[in-house]
């Protein structure tokens, strides 16, 4: 039976096996050999468990939400064909099993983005330059930590539809064509969807700035 994910403690893993991801996914669905999917649960492990922290804004829920992600991709793995890309397709998952927890969970309010957390490496430096107005006003480390809890509040009002592309192509850099494929949904409407997410949170950042 698939054993569950541990989060709070550093589990320890087997040996690195060379290749791509999609390589050691293939070897592990055609053989059952789960050392290889350990392998490859360790090398998404700190990267997918922030991107779903972020996209759902609490640390219980993203924590279930990344183990419920890795039994579907178990589950699945048949499903998975020669050529296909490994990390788009994970990152489907995941994307998915967030709407769904965050469907369960409704009735309660997500928390907000802007709480911070000891060793988070994430940072929303290249989405703040993009949304900050150019005027040349070089800010305090306190203005732009509060410029930063600005952005995250606002991501996280977004509608459902712009903030997936959002996480995906400026937080967690996928290309507009994996973002696509994440979503399933074409390239041009990623590209829209991110246009009309950047118009809506600058249209929001500058209501809420102070005189």
């Amino acid at each position: 039976m698939y054993a569950t994910l541990e989060m709070t403690t550093a589990p320890t893993f087997p040996e690195p096996t060379p290749g791509t991801d999609e390589e050691l996914f293939i070897r592990f669905r055609d053989t059952g050999d789960r050392s290889l999917f350990e392998q490859l649960v360790h090398r998404y492990e700190r990267e997918l468990y922030s991107y779903l922290r972020r996209y759902l804004g609490d640390l219980e829920l993203a924590a279930d939400t990344f183990q419920v992600t890795f039994l579907q991709v178990f589950l699945k793995r048949d499903q998975f064909e020669a050529g296909r890309k490994f990390r788009p397709w994970l990152y489907a998952v995941a994307t998915n099993q967030a709407i769904d927890a965050q469907r369960r969970n409704r009735r309660h309010r997500l928390v907000s983005l802007d709480q911070r957390h000891a060793g988070d490496e994430t940072e929303v430096g290249k989405l703040v330059d993009l949304l900050v107005s150019s005027a040349p006003d070089p800010a305090s480390d306190a203005a732009r930590v509060e410029q930063q809890g600005l952005v995250r509040e606002a991501v996280n009002e977004l509608p459902e539809s712009l903030r997936s592309v959002v996480h995906l192509v400026y937080y967690q850099g996928l290309k507009y064509r994996d973002a696509a494929t994440a979503l399933n949904i074409p390239v041009g409407t990623v590209k829209s969807r991110l246009h009309a997410a950047l118009l809506k949170l600058n249209e929001n950042l500058n209501q809420e700035k102070p005189e």
